[in-house]
């Protein structure tokens, strides 16, 4: 019995670093990624390349194929209760990060600048997505001549 309890406890882990990995990724691109690229787009064509959208389905299909990789060796290998255990991991983890996942996060979207300035062609907007200052972006957006409607509003 104390051996189903270990199993259950290591499995359970297993669940949640599997999840943290892959469905915090996963959630990133869906609820982040996206809407962000999506509002560059929508504010300016040119504001963004369009490898960034690229970039975010790649990612995407990828999360989604490791993922399935996991839940399907879990379920062919594992008993019931250990097959419990990793879906009770994976649910935790899922749960832990889904509403972190917002534009409105400043963590969030700095993670956003950082990882998509290198999509931007305007070398200062490009600069102040490097240095995660909104500020300085949108006064280069305002000196283009671009809304600046998707970049939130951060306050203290």
């Amino acid at each position: 019995m104390e051996m189903k309890i270990l199993w259950f406890g290591a499995i359970f882990l297993g669940g949640w670093i599997w999840a943290y990995l892959f469905i915090r990724q996963f959630l990133f691109n869906i609820r982040v990624a996206t809407p962000l690229v999506n509002g560059m787009k929508k504010a300016d064509e040119n504001l963004i390349a369009p490898g960034a959208g690229k970039y975010t389905g790649v990612s995407i299909g990828i999360c989604l194929f490791f993922t399935l990789i996991g839940c399907a060796v879990i379920l062919l290998f594992c008993r019931t209760y250990l097959i419990i255990g990793y879906f009770i991991g994976f649910l935790c983890a899922a749960v832990m990060v889904f509403f972190r996942m917002s534009p409105e996060n400043r963590s969030m979207f700095d993670a956003f600048c950082v990882t998509y300035y290198r999509f931007v062609p305007d070398d200062e907007l490009r600069t102040a997505m490097y240095n995660k200052k909104p500020s300085q972006m949108k006064q280069r957006l305002h000196a283009m001549g671009v809304s600046t409607a998707f970049i939130p509003s951060f306050e203290k």
